[in-house]
C-alpha cells in the first residue's frame, strides 16, 4: 500500500513539475559565436520554442575551445529543463579528436534533432574564379598561397576543407578561427580566399552578393541556390560533408519535461513555416526520437573517431 502511494505521489509530482514548466525563460546554449552555422539554426529553433513554451528561450552564446566552453557550461548547470545545449557534428568530433572525453555524451539527455545541411564552398568577389574547377587550378598554380577559412579545429569547416583538399589534392593553408562567423567575415573582406562552412552559414551571403558559390557539398543541389553545382557534378566526387544539429539537456532532467519539450520541437519542424524557412536557408529539417538522436550522435562519435585518427588531426 505504502509503495503504491508512494508511486502514486511521485507520478503527481511529476505531472505538477510538467504542468507548471516552464516558469521562467529557457537559456539554450549555443556554444560558438553569432553568425555560424549552430547560431543560424539554433535561434531560428529558439524563437518558435520560445513561443510555444509562453516563455522566453534565451539564446547564450558560449564560445572558445572549438565548442568544449559551451559544452562543459551547460553539463554544470541544473538537471531542471531550464538550460538545454545546442549541438552539432562539432560535439562528437570534439570526442574524435580527445578535447571532450567519451564520457561527456552521458552528461546529457537527448531532446531531438532538428536539421541537416550540407557545406558550401564559397569564394570572395574580388577571386578571380568561376568555378571549382577554376578554384583547383588556381591553387595548383599557386602551391601554398592560397588559404581557407575554418571555425577552428575539428570543426565541421575544418573537416569538410580538409576532405575537399585531400579529395583534390591541392596545397592551401587552413586558418582556424574562433568559430565561423569570424571566418566568413573574413571571407567576405577578401583576407581568406575560400570558405567550405555550412549552407546556413553561407546561403545569406550569396543572396547579398557578397560571396560567390562555386559548390554544394552534398548529394543534391540547393531549393536556396539551384544554379550551383554539387561537388559530384562539379567533378570532385568523395568531396561532400553535410552537417547535422539538435537539442539536449543535462542528464537527469525530468523526463515530462524532455517530452514537452520534444514534443514541441516536433511540432515546430513540422509546420510548413519552418521546413520552408530551412530550405530558403539551405537546410532541412531532420527528425528523430530522442533515442534515435542518442543513437545517431554514438554512431557519429565512432565515425569521425575513425576519420581523426586516419586524417592525424590533432586537438590544438
Amino acid at each position: 500500500m505504502r509503495l503504491l502511494l508512494a508511486m502514486f505521489l511521485s507520478l503527481g509530482a511529476a505531472f505538477a513539475h510538467a504542468q507548471a514548466y516552464p516558469a521562467k525563460p529557457v537559456r539554450l546554449i549555443i556554444p560558438f559565436p553569432p553568425g555560424g552555422s549552430n547560431d543560424v539554426v539554433g535561434r531560428v529553433i529558439a524563437a518558435q520554442l520560445g513561443e510555444r513554451l509562453g516563455q522566453g528561450v534565451v539564446v547564450d552564446n558560449r564560445a572558445g575551445g572549438g565548442g568544449t566552453i559551451g559544452i562543459n557550461a551547460a553539463a554544470k548547470s541544473p538537471a531542471d529543463g531550464y538550460t538545454l545545449l545546442f549541438v552539432s557534428v562539432g560535439y562528437p568530433v570534439s570526442i574524435a579528436l580527445g578535447a571532450m572525453p567519451g564520457e561527456s555524451l552521458q552528461w546529457f539527455a537527448p531532446v531531438a534533432a532538428v536539421g541537416t545541411g550540407p557545406s558550401l564552398l564559397v569564394v570572395p568577389t574580388s577571386l578571380q574564379v568561376n568555378s571549382v574547377q577554376d578554384l583547383i587550378a588556381l591553387a595548383k598554380k599557386r602551391p601554398g598561397e592560397l588559404n581557407a577559412g575554418s571555425a577552428g579545429v575539428g570543426s565541421f569547416q575544418h573537416l569538410a576543407t580538409e576532405l575537399f583538399r585531400l579529395t583534390t589534392g591541392i596545397d592551401i593553408v587552413i586558418i582556424q578561427y574562433k568559430g565561423g562567423g569570424p571566418a566568413l567575415t573574413d571571407t567576405i573582406g577578401g583576407q581568406v580566399h575560400m570558405n567550405i562552412g555550412s549552407a546556413v552559414q553561407n546561403v545569406p551571403q550569396v543572396r547579398a552578393g557578397k560571396l560567390r558559390a562555386l559548390g554544394v557539398g552534398g548529394p543534391h543541389r540547393l531549393a536556396a541556390l539551384p544554379d550551383v553545382p554539387t561537388f559530384a557534378e562539379a567533378g570532385v566526387p568523395g568531396a561532400e560533408a553535410t552537417n547535422w544539429w539538435g537539442i539536449v539537456a543535462p542528464a537527469g532532467a525530468p523526463q515530462a519535461v524532455l517530452q514537452r519539450l520534444a514534443s514541441d520541437i516536433t511540432a515546430i519542424l513540422d509546420s510548413a513555416e519552418t521546413q520552408k524557412r530551412f530550405q530558403h536557408e539551405g537546410a532541412d529539417v531532420l527528425r528523430m526520437t530522442p533515442e534515435q538522436f542518442g543513437r545517431h550522435m554514438a554512431a557519429e562519435t565512432e565515425k569521425w573517431t575513425r576519420v581523426v585518427k586516419q586524417a592525424g588531426i590533432k586537438a590544438e
